[in-house]
């Protein structure tokens, strides 16, 4: 991606403690963006949530749960990203749990790869 280029950047929310198979649900996304071949992915974790439930979870010492809101980001062209999608469909009908995911349009303002070592 160059800079001032126009991309799509994917948001998908999910918890902590979704499943997809035996797996974490974020990290079969994440794998599943690699394999695909797309710029990067990014899994962010929430301090404090909400969804569809309306149950807050958190991470308050006092309230230990390990069920966290999760976002997984992930930029790039929408060529790449629309079969993705279409890809890892599938897994959140599987997974059986509350989701959201969006698309928009964002600027890549600066790109640079890092080294591969």
């Amino acid at each position: 991606m160059k800079p001032d280029e126009k991309a799509q950047r994917l948001r998908i929310y999910i918890s902590s403690t979704d499943k997809f198979e035996h797996s974490p649900l974020y990290e079969v996304i994440v794998y599943a963006a690699r394999s695909f071949g797309l710029t990067g992915a990014t899994v962010l974790k929430g301090i404090m949530g909400y969804g569809a439930s309306s149950k807050i979870y958190t991470d308050k010492l006092w309230e230990i749960s390990e069920k966290m809101p999760l976002v997984i980001e992930i930029i790039d062209e929408s060529h790449k990203l629309e079969p993705f999608l279409d890809h890892i469909k599938p897994y959140f009908e599987k997974a059986g749990k509350g989701h959201l995911i969006t698309l928009d349009e964002t600027t890549v303002l600066m790109h640079k790869t890092g080294n591969k070592k």
